[in-house]
């Protein structure tokens, strides 16, 4: 695997800690958290997560406002905040980490197109969301994405 000793070394630092993560997924569809939860002992760590691709389960299950995805649309820096806050406060995790985005091949548009990804991460007292483009096909924008969301956790928990 090639994230092999990024989620090794976020591991280490959550169990050390004895801080807890929830990931709010997308577009990426569970691969994050199946990473994550590859090595022995992720149980330590890891409260639980969501895949939330339509708006009826981020608004249900993820505490998105309604209002925010018809003034924002789902693939936004405010929707990947709302799901990573809602989680985080509905597991009571330490950490949190949402992604929305379009993986494609369809799904794209003039200011939103296929390989647009909104993550955010979310913890005491730290809040970060950034949009990326990824190209490729749609299996490699996943992995783009993952890859982006680890190092984003890696560095935002240092």
């Amino acid at each position: 695997m090639k994230n092999l000793e990024i989620i090794k070394t976020i591991q280490k630092r959550f169990v050390d800690r004895h801080i807890t993560l929830s990931l709010a997924e997308s577009c990426t569809g569970g691969t994050l958290i199946s990473q994550l939860t590859s090595l022995p002992g992720a149980s330590q760590y890891i409260s639980g997560g969501v895949i939330a691709y339509s708006n009826k389960i981020k608004i249900n299950e993820l505490n998105v406002s309604r209002a925010t995805l018809l003034a924002s649309g789902a693939v936004s820096q405010v929707v990947a905040v709302q799901m990573a806050k809602g989680l985080r406060k509905k597991l009571e995790s330490t950490w949190s980490l949402g992604i929305t985005g379009i993986a494609g091949p369809s799904g794209g548009t003039v200011t939103k197109p296929v390989g647009t990804v909104c993550i955010a991460v979310c913890g005491p007292g730290f809040e970060y969301v950034a949009t990326y483009c990824f190209k490729g096909a749609r299996l490699e924008i996943i992995e783009a994405s993952v890859n982006k969301a680890l190092e984003l956790l890696l560095t935002a928990t240092q």
